[in-house]
């Protein structure tokens, strides 16, 4: 996998040397297309059930799945090539707690609609799903975590009480710079990348910081992070807690990025009952 990655490097850096434009397009194409994140038959069961209601967002349908309680409403956001099911392990005890439990398909993935993705997107996706059924608690994570903390600016919906944040991102141009090594792309090819994804996003790259943005909110926070993570390094949760005034920090060992375990589950009970 890794030689692949190279290679395709190397082939967008020659594609670079005749359009910097292109090669950035194709580079970008690359960087924000999930290869997996749809539904498994076995997935697709578990989602069943729940009430499921798709909502659109600038034109886009937004597959959203419910799983009613009479206690405190809780909206839960994946990360990347993930999908709703991925929180089964969390959402069974939930419901036996009473909750009432939201989870969503980010851009995609799942059964929501567009071919590309970007935390941007997913952040208008999370403001409507929170519109709508109002949370009192967000649990994101990864780039989810990242998205949820964005939806949480310019949004119509005020009342949001606590986030709990599982191994995610600090800093988009880290992710960026993540891809960028990863891929081998020269500088020539990096500035067009960083050029293309200001012009579509009207801000450039710098400006999509979760820890800036959490500098802004009044939250209660809880953020959990393996100290081990290979996908989000361990100094984002540090930075990210020291953003967020009134927050708590979990650091675990051994559980990697996904941060599935009963000990993880239950920091997150005790924190949503607090």
């Amino acid at each position: 996998m890794k030689i692949l990655q190279k290679f395709i490097g190397f082939l967008i850096n020659v594609i670079g040397l005749f359009s910097k434009k292109s090669a950035a397009r194709l580079a970008l194409y690359l960087f924000t297309t999930p290869r997996r994140g749809r539904l498994t038959e076995k997935q697709y069961d578990f989602l069943g059930t729940s009430f499921r209601e798709e909502l659109t967002v600038n034109s886009i349908p937004v597959m959203t799945y419910r799983w009613l309680g009479k206690g405190k409403t809780i909206l839960l956001a994946h990360g990347w090539e993930s999908n709703a099911a991925r929180w089964q392990y969390l959402i069974e005890p939930l419901r036996k707690l009473d909750y009432n439990i939201i989870a969503l398909d980010a851009p995609a993935h799942g059964k929501s609609g567009s071919k590309r993705f970007n935390a941007v997107l997913y952040a208008d996706f999370i403001k409507a799903v929170s519109k709508k059924f109002k949370p009192d608690f967000i649990i994101g994570h990864s780039v989810g975590g990242m998205a949820s903390v964005f939806s949480q600016t310019n949004s119509d919906y005020k009342a949001l009480k606590k986030m709990i944040l599982l191994g995610t991102p600090s800093e988009f141009t880290d992710v960026l710079n993540r891809y960028y090594t990863m891929m081998g792309f020269s500088k020539r090819t990096i500035s067009a990348i960083n050029q293309l994804a200001k012009d579509r996003f009207n801000e450039a790259p710098e400006s999509f910081s979760t820890a800036k943005y959490l500098e802004t909110l009044s939250l209660e926070g809880l953020i959990i992070h393996d100290e081990k993570d290979t996908i989000i390094p361990y100094q984002d949760a540090l930075s990210i807690n020291n953003s967020l005034k009134n927050s708590k920090l979990i650091t675990t060992t051994g559980f990697g990025h996904s941060l599935i375990d009963d000990s993880i589950s239950n920091y997150i009970y005790e924190f949503l009952k607090s």
